[in-house]
């Protein structure tokens, strides 16, 4: 069973800083290519940590499809 929430990454404002990556508890984010930061959402609960630590505020969490939250 997956979470309710998850996280998107705005590759537009992503600064490829890496702060996302060492936050993550469930390693689910990646810098791709040296330019942005990409979340697995398979793998991703959700928690927000790294929105949190975001210097850029390109990290938003969102609700899955079907939640009811």
């Amino acid at each position: 069973m997956k979470s309710k929430r998850y996280v998107k990454v705005d590759k537009e404002r992503c600064v490829a800083c890496g702060a996302c990556i060492k936050e993550c508890p469930r390693n689910a984010i990646e810098i791709w290519n040296g330019c942005y930061a990409k979340s697995d959402a398979n793998i991703c609960v959700g928690c927000g940590k790294c929105a949190a630590i975001c210097p850029a505020g390109s990290i938003v969490v969102l609700q899955r499809e079907g939640s009811d939250e």
